[in-house]
């Protein structure tokens, strides 16, 4: 995995990058301008977050989330290129489902898994609509750094918590709001934008545009319990020895000293 990736991924609405204007909040127009973002662009600009890193700066290895998922029926929102997919197929997961918006996205998951010896039930649809996922079913349900693309945060919640058996597992992480807040500057942190602000915008990166919107934490945290899960876990700080490993002039590693960049949440379904 490109070790700049994750660094890409989370300066998207940071103002570091780009150009970002508002947007129309229109569900049709953002899931195209979206999918043909990952169909072509995406993964050049952006890269990919998977497993089993969560974002920057924090991983499964030190956080151990997920546990011992040998036997277990994992569904991915968001399965992107499909090394999440091949992480937990390489742990023993009995059987795997991913969902894509992107059939670029899908057809790399297939040619990854195959080449691994895995094999999975692909599905090309936004994560907000019904799309023939089995309800009841799932042991975890996850998604690395792609939750925040829905258009439907608490539809897409009730569609997750849905698919998963009672007591069941949904894992998931996303840029840290703060984070998308802030820029450093002069070796200073500076506010860009206010973390209230959830309009939607459009950001155009290397001839390519993508929409999206920062959500507050607890806009997340109200969604989950109205869906009818309850938080066993939030991370939202880095890992010291992977900031080191990075160079001691990166203003991302500094900033990530000061504050989170990603958050993970693992809930359970009541």
């Amino acid at each position: 995995m490109d070790k700049n990736s994750v660094y890409r991924t989370n300066i998207i609405g940071a103002g570091e990058v780009g150009v970002a204007i508002s947007a129309d909040m229109d569900k049709n127009s953002i899931h195209k301008t979206n999918s043909i973002f990952w169909d072509t662009k995406g993964n050049e600009v952006l890269g990919a977050t998977a497993l089993p890193l969560y974002g920057a700066f924090v991983s499964e290895e030190k956080c151990q989330l997920f546990g011992d998922i040998s036997g277990k029926k994992m569904l991915e929102i968001g399965c992107g290129s499909g090394q999440s997919l091949q992480y937990v197929g390489e742990h023993k997961a009995s059987e795997l489902w991913g969902t894509d918006i992107s059939e670029k996205q899908i057809e790399k998951t297939k040619q990854l898994l195959t080449s691994c010896g895995l094999s999975a039930t692909l599905i090309c649809s936004p994560m907000e609509e019904e799309c023939g996922i089995p309800e009841d079913y799932f042991d975890f349900v996850y998604s690395i750094y792609a939750i925040g693309w829905t258009t439907d945060l608490e539809g897409t919640f009730r569609r997750i918590a849905s698919y998963l058996k009672k007591d069941g597992v949904f894992i998931f992480s996303w840029s840290h709001p703060i984070h998308k807040c802030v820029v450093a500057e002069n070796d200073m942190l500076a506010f860009k934008k206010s973390y209230f602000d959830e309009s939607w915008y459009s950001v155009s990166l290397d001839e390519g545009t993508l929409t999206l919107s920062d959500r507050k934490l607890s806009t997340y945290v109200n969604a989950l319990s109205k869906a009818g899960f309850v938080i066993e876990q939030m991370i939202e700080q880095s890992d010291d020895e992977m900031m080191q490993s990075r160079d001691d002039n990166d203003d991302f590693a500094k900033k990530a000293k000061m504050l989170p960049v990603t958050f993970v949440i693992k809930a359970r379904k009541l």
